[in-house]
């Protein structure tokens, strides 16, 4: 495993561009563009409707995990991966729920190896302009931006090393991992950066405060050990794709959340394993979710603030002409930010 992760992080350019142009092997399959009629293998071709990207090759474990003494009311466990288009999905969603219900759990994020390399092959796709209509495709059904040129002017041969990444900002601090995680997805989704290089890796981690030396020896060693648990974890639980959530109550009640869902379904998740939690009256205006949350989408503004997204949209755009938020632009959708 160390040895073929190695051997993934050290690929050059060269070497991706060439399984890149066999890109139709994996897919899940896009029922909302004619274009996407591949067989369903390919973990960065997310199917929209299922609202999931799908792992190829797994195997099913039996989906249960022995409860612990947990704190909070209700624990979740998240498998994701930093390039799951899905997951970037359902950000709005687990901001809400965060503020909502973040006094009654907990949330564990896990990385499930979404796309190991480029060394299977099973479909129609015929050329790396594919994914990248593809991610196009899906920024606008889920009305979060995403720009999926960097699959043509930089692609990614693994999301192995941002998820060793992700594992060894953890090993610092869990809070700061997880304004980590977020801040690769904002790279590799609208910045169009390959976030399995170092240098990209390493600035984020600055600007989440986390210590970068220190992050870049816990990625080189133990933090592959920590990602090969989580792999271990995700096949014993049975994750077939991303985003997958297990929402477990102190009395042993579980809910599953797999791929894309309204925030009702978490809600709804988070009151069936621990029916007395309280929900916070949050208070919706722009500093204060500002405050909670460094950037914000016009989507995520929405869903916070209780408002349509033209109403979200509209309201950015001015507080951007008044100097009080910055705008970060991108193809499919911009980002905001508090000056």
């Amino acid at each position: 495993m160390l040895q073929h992760l190695l051997k993934v992080i050290n690929m050059n350019i060269k070497n991706w561009l060439l399984p890149l142009l066999i890109i139709g092997s994996i897919g899940c399959q896009s029922q909302t563009a004619s274009k996407m009629t591949t067989d369903n293998n390919n973990p960065l071709l997310c199917d929209p409707q299922k609202g999931i990207c799908e792992i190829p090759d797994s195997s099913a474990g039996d989906g249960k995990l022995a409860m612990n003494n947990q704190k909070k009311a209700v624990r979740v466990l998240y498998f994701t991966d930093p390039i799951c288009s899905s997951c970037w999905g359902i950000e709005p969603q687990l901001r809400k729920l965060k503020l909502e219900y973040g006094n009654n759990l907990t949330i564990e994020y896990r990385m499930g190896g979404l796309l190991p390399d480029w060394s299977y092959n099973s479909g129609g796709i015929s050329k790396p302009a594919d994914v990248a209509v593809h991610w196009d495709e899906v920024s606008r059904y889920y009305d979060m931006p995403i720009d999926g040129d960097v699959w043509l002017e930089d692609p990614l041969a693994s999301s192995y090393p941002p998820s060793i990444a992700v594992k060894a900002a953890q090993l610092q601090d869990e809070k700061k991992a997880v304004l980590f995680m977020r801040r690769i997805r904002e790279m590799v989704f609208m910045e169009k950066k390959n976030i399995t290089k170092w240098e990209h890796l390493a600035t984020a981690a600055t600007e989440c405060g986390l210590d970068a030396v220190a992050m870049k020896r816990d990625y080189e060693g133990v933090a592959r050990e920590a990602f090969r648990k989580d792999l271990e974890l995700t096949k014993k639980m049975g994750v077939r794709g991303f985003p997958t959530l297990y929402f477990m109550g102190k009395d042993g009640k579980q809910v599953v959340i797999n791929g894309y869902k309204p925030y009702k379904a978490f809600e709804d998740a988070v009151l069936k394993c621990a029916p007395t939690a309280t929900k916070t009256d949050y208070e919706k205006d722009w500093q204060n979710l500002f405050g909670h949350y460094k950037t914000l989408t016009r989507k995520e503004y929405a869903e916070l603030s209780n408002v349509s997204v033209a109403a979200a949209e509209k309201k950015l755009n001015n507080l951007t002409q008044d100097n009080k938020l910055q705008t970060i632009i991108s193809k499919n959708g911009d980002l905001w930010m508090r000056e």
